[in-house]
């Protein structure tokens, strides 16, 4: 699937808003994924086939972490690519209609710091996700809403795959349990 995304980041505490744009791809199995924000500044978060990277091009440093940070179905990634197992991890309260779409109040049975609350807005002709809202354990909040959804398409392996320029900074990460903000 490859589709076009627009994310709010809020900041419980300071009350401050980012806005972002971009795209994301991925593909199963195994799950890849690629989210490349382009607005306000770039950065790529790439699930790969051995690692997670988190990549900031402007400031010439990316982060490596362990692929297991993925994979727990409870994580933003494996709800938002459609992965996460609903009804094994999560009670699905407050089921009902807006407008055109379904909506689903998550709230894992294990919750992590990362998500204590999920609501997903789906299209019951597609069963495709089109929008998702994630508040963390400090209220924070992560809305991601999908547009222009291409599905079944081919996206070449090499959109999976991420060396660093010579120029970068590497923080190997794969040996501790920091996850990236956006996992």
């Amino acid at each position: 699937m490859r589709a076009e995304f627009s994310q709010a980041l809020v900041h419980k505490e300071s009350g401050s808003r980012e806005q972002r744009s971009g795209t994301l791809s991925f593909v199963k199995p195994p799950l890849l994924v690629r989210l490349e924000t382009k607005a306000p500044s770039p950065e790529l978060l790439l699930v790969g086939k051995d690692a997670i990277w988190n990549v900031f091009p402007e400031e010439e440093i990316a982060y490596k972490y362990p692929l297991s940070l993925a994979q727990d179905s409870r994580s933003l990634m494996q709800v938002m690519t459609g992965q996460a197992s609903l009804d094994k991890d999560f009670f699905i309260e407050n089921q009902r209609p807006e407008g055109a779409l379904l909506v689903f109040d998550l709230y894992p049975k294990e919750p992590t710091q990362a998500m204590v609350e999920a609501r997903l807005w789906i299209d019951p002709k597609t069963n495709l996700i089109k929008r998702l809202r994630i508040f963390d354990f400090y209220g924070n909040e992560n809305e991601m809403t999908f547009f222009g959804q291409e599905m079944n398409i081919a996206i070449p392996a090499s959109q999976f795959t991420f060396t660093p320029p010579k120029s970068f900074v590497v923080e190997d990460r794969t040996k501790d349990a920091a996850a990236p903000g956006n996992l």
